[in-house]
């Protein structure tokens, strides 16, 4: 169970309506740490709430779209006086699957704003405190899209990666002052955005993970950064960091990424 000492006595969840953000909030919750959960529905996150409160736990709620550019100030307006000891940010989420070229440049820069720049305000603004207290942890959800280049996806799977190598970075940065960071990597996983994006889990051979297991692996491998490649998914973290042979790996993983999609969708 998550050391209430260590991460609590408040957490703040960036996407923490439903997924892997929800099964964060309830296993928190177990482990008597009060939430702040920020997510744009309003439905999921009042549920998800609620729920954690039944858990005997205090749970803040603000429906808010992280690309306001007033966001971290209103964050801030429920959580200054808070001992927050955790941050996850759950919320980079891929919002424009284009091409590149021939795209629309404000939405791509949307992808840029949520992945990137709301994450390093958020983990700035609440790591600050961590390193002058000497404990906490900060826990930035990844993807395995990180590891190459995919059409459609050129923008988002470039954001990952630099979700990743900031990590560990932070992770120096923050370990001699008592402050855990650690990115979780994800693969495919069974969350209502993927079935909201009629995505083909049920293909052959295909590894699907469930959010309370990758929440379960991502709080129990905190103090254990910079990187965790959650969900069994390693050995294709490793087959696709190889630096030979870029060519076959990227037409072979766009290959596999198609047979995902429904057949409508398809470049």
């Amino acid at each position: 169970m998550t050391d209430k000492d260590l991460y609590g006595p408040w957490a703040v969840i960036a996407g923490g309506s439903e997924g892997v953000g929800a099964s964060f909030a309830h296993q928190l919750a177990d482990a008597g740490i009060n939430l702040v959960l920020i997510a744009r529905k309003a439905g999921p996150l009042e549920k998800t709430a609620a729920n954690t409160r039944a858990k005997g736990v205090e749970a803040r709620t603000l429906q808010l779209d992280l690309l306001d550019p007033g966001a971290l100030d209103t964050i801030r307006a429920v959580t200054d006086g808070l001992d927050v000891g955790l941050l996850i940010f759950n919320a980079g989420a891929n919002t424009y699957g284009h091409e590149f070229v021939g795209g629309e440049l404000d939405r791509v820069q949307a992808v840029i704003d949520l992945n990137i720049t709301s994450q390093l305000a958020l983990t700035h603004h609440f790591a600050e405190a961590m390193k002058e207290r000497g404990r906490g942890g900060v826990l930035l959800v990844g993807s395995l899209a990180g590891y190459m280049g995919q059409a459609r996806l050129s923008t988002y799977s470039a954001v990952k990666a630099f979700s990743r190598v900031f990590a560990e970075g932070l992770w120096l940065e923050l370990a001699p002052h008592g402050v855990h960071v650690l990115e979780l990597v994800l693969g495919v996983t069974r969350t209502p955005a993927m079935e909201r994006a009629g995505l083909r889990m049920d293909l052959p051979g295909l590894n699907v993970a469930d959010p309370d297991d990758i929440a379960r692996e991502g709080l129990e491998h905190l103090a254990d950064g910079p990187l965790r490649i959650a969900g069994g998914n390693l050995a294709t973290a490793e087959e696709r960091s190889a630096v030979r042979d870029r060519t076959g790996l990227v037409r072979g993983a766009h290959e596999a990424s198609q047979r995902l999609l429904p057949e409508e969708r398809r470049a």
